[in-house]
């Protein structure tokens, strides 16, 4: 079984690669962004994740969609990379290089558009914890269960972080709250 949106059986690797980044590129740059809240390094790790992805397509089996495939890529990768040394340690690159972002692409223009939403801005405030799980409910619509496979958590565990988010988010816009963990 495969994604009724997704690339034909009969096709390449190189052109379901190119299909899937058609069609999931935004998506991967936004879950992206809400991780490392850089344009650049966004636009980086999706490279990054269809690489992933494109030497993994022959070991896909098809128990998921390719959509869900791409986000559980997308936010494992930004969880090892947040984690890392050179991510922690590194001065940010929006300090150095404001100059080279001035060309402007497709991708950047959707991440800028994110930017100046202020709701997002203050979801990007959130703990990783509780602004992935409003990312993908509410940003990317997926499911209570899709959330919980592609974080791999409980229903639950998502519920309770959806609820938590949004007091958070209130408390926050409202009153000018510091946010919780």
């Amino acid at each position: 079984m495969h994604d009724k949106l997704g690339p034909e059986k009969n096709q390449s690797n190189r052109e379901v690669l190119v299909d899937l980044m058609q069609r999931y590129g935004d998506m991967v740059l936004r879950v992206a962004f809400t991780y490392v809240k850089e344009r650049q390094l966004a636009e980086d790790i999706s490279q990054e994740v269809f690489i992933r992805c494109y030497q993994s397509l022959d070991t896909f089996k098809h128990q998921s969609s390719y959509q869900t495939w791409l986000y559980s890529i997308t936010v494992n990768y930004c969880k090892d990379y947040v984690r890392s040394w050179s991510y922690r340690n590194l001065i940010p690159q929006a300090l150095i290089k404001e100059e080279e972002r001035k060309v402007d692409s497709v991708d950047s223009q959707v991440v800028r558009k994110e930017e100046s939403d202020f709701i997002f801005h203050e979801v990007l405030n959130l703990s990783v914890k509780l602004r992935e799980v409003l990312i993908l409910y509410y940003y990317e619509d997926l499911t209570i269960e899709e959330v919980a496979n592609i974080l791999s958590v409980k229903q639950n565990t998502v519920k309770t972080r959806l609820h938590r988010a949004r007091k958070n988010l209130k408390l926050h816009i409202e009153g000018g709250m510091v946010f919780e963990k």
